[in-house]
Parts: C-alpha cells; structure tokens; sequence
C-alpha cells in the first residue's frame, strides 16, 4: 500500500518547492491549510484501512487544533463516512485540558461535535479522559488502566497505536508535553497529569514511550507561526527539553513519523536547489 500517492477523492496539492530532509521523520509540504487537512483526511483513512486489513482494528490517537478539527469535519462527509470501517476504529486522545467534556476547549468534546458523532463509530470505541474525575491525577491513573486493558499490555509493556495524530505549538510543545515540564522525564507511567508553569494550569498527556512506540505517528502544522520553531525542531538547534516536538521519535524497527506541513509552516525550512 502506498502512503504518499494522492487520493482521487481529494488530491493534495503539491508544493511548488522542495526542502531538504529531516534528520529523522519524512517532511510532506502541502500548499495551505485546506490541502493539510485533506491531506490528513485520507492519511487517517489509509492507516485505518491498512491496520484494519492486517490486525482486525484500528487504535487511534486523536490531538486538538485546528488542523485535526478540520480533518475530522472531512472524514465526517462522504466518501470516508462510507469507505472508513468505523465499527472496527478506536480513538483515543494524546491530551486534555482539564475542563468538562462540553467545554469548546475540550480537545474530546470538539471532536465529537465536529466528527465523530457524525459518524457510525459504536460510543464504547471512543475513549476520551474522565475530566470530571477528583483531580488531574486520579484522571491520568483511569486513563492508564484503560490503556492497558484495551490493549492487553502488562505492565512494562507499551500500548502501540496504529497512527498518533500530534501538533506543534509555537513553543515547540506537542500533546501536554510543554518545554522543561515534568512529564518530559517520565519513562514508567503511560499517561499523566503535567503542571504547566507558564499557563498555571494542569493538562493530561499521554507520556513520550506511548507516543513514541505508534507504528505510523504524523505531526500536522500549519500557519507562518510555527515556521521559525519548526526549523529548530528539525534542525536540532535546541534542547529536546526547550523543544519537547523533537522527542518524537518512532521505535525501531518499524515506526514511521512523518511531518505533515504547509508552506506557510516550512517557510523558514532550508530549500534545495534547482
């Protein structure tokens, strides 16, 4: 199966330049943020056939934004609303803000509105964080116990989706993973509360060996704000701590992380030449 040709439903637009490559991770650049969303339209679509044809299900790690929002609103019409077998999809979250479910914040909440309530998934595969738990950390344990009964991972073992879904904010950040927090260092636990000093508040996240261990992980971004730090995520030029992005990094022997951009987002990336 092919992973880069273009879908006949809706092709992506290819850009009128190249980039060089990343040090690790395929860079695709689309012309703006309508091809990056159908771009990642039929991604989605793609993984979830393939996982589906190869293991039976598809488990899928959803993130917030503009981007992933959408993509959702594409996967809702047809023709993914009749050609994704959504009965055999499971879609979990990378992250959280701690709000209620109905919360416009609520990365869960939007996604069903805007998407999955629109579409034939059974309610029992989708799996969004309990928000009106005690706290943040009784939120993150649940999240972990589900993870690995719908897994079936022992502890010491990882869960492995089928695609993570992540962004990049313009401080580098990616799932709750901001810069010189916590959550940075944790290598036990498979999902947690993270304190965010900057924006006082608490997110939940999944943790770096979660999203790390997907078989097929996609960075989306987007817009000319992220241009100047995703030339440092990709070039290296600061700590993984001050840029948690660069962390990702797929297991060997077959993860794949592909970057997802549009040109607005690779403006400040080193082109090649003629």
């Amino acid at each position: 199966m092919s992973e880069t040709s273009p879908s006949p439903h809706h092709p992506i637009t290819p850009s009128p330049f190249e980039i060089d490559p990343a040090p690790h991770g395929e860079v695709i650049v689309v012309v703006d943020g309508s091809a990056l969303a159908r771009a990642a339209a039929e991604r989605f679509a793609r993984v979830v056939e393939h996982s589906v044809s190869e293991r039976g299900e598809a488990f899928v790690a959803l993130s917030g934004g503009s981007t992933p929002k959408q993509m959702g609103a594409i996967l809702a019409r047809e023709p993914y609303r009749s050609r994704i077998p959504w009965d055999r999809v499971h879609i979990y979250w990378g992250d959280e803000r701690w709000v209620p479910l109905g919360s416009p914040e609520s990365n869960a909440g939007e996604a069903k509105r805007g998407f999955l309530d629109l579409v034939p998934i059974p309610l029992a595969n989708v799996r969004a964080w309990d928000t009106g738990a005690e706290t943040p950390g009784v939120a993150a344990a649940a999240y972990e116990a589900l993870l690995r009964r719908d897994f079936s991972v022992a502890p010491r073992f990882l869960p492995r989706f089928d695609l993570v879904l992540l962004g990049m904010g313009d401080d580098g950040h990616t799932a709750s993973l901001f810069p010189d927090t916590e959550a940075l260092a944790e290598r036990e636990l498979l999902a947690v509360a993270n304190f965010v000093p900057k924006m006082d508040t608490t997110r939940l996240t999944l943790t770096l060996p979660v999203l790390n261990a997907g078989r097929e992980i996609i960075f989306l971004v987007g817009g000319p704000g992220k241009a100047d730090t995703l030339e440092a995520v990709l070039a290296g030029e600061q700590t993984a701590a001050e840029l948690p992005a660069r962390l990702i990094q797929p297991a060997p022997p077959d993860g794949k992380l592909t970057w997802l951009i549009d040109e607005d987002a690779a403006a400040s990336l080193p082109r090649r030449s003629p």
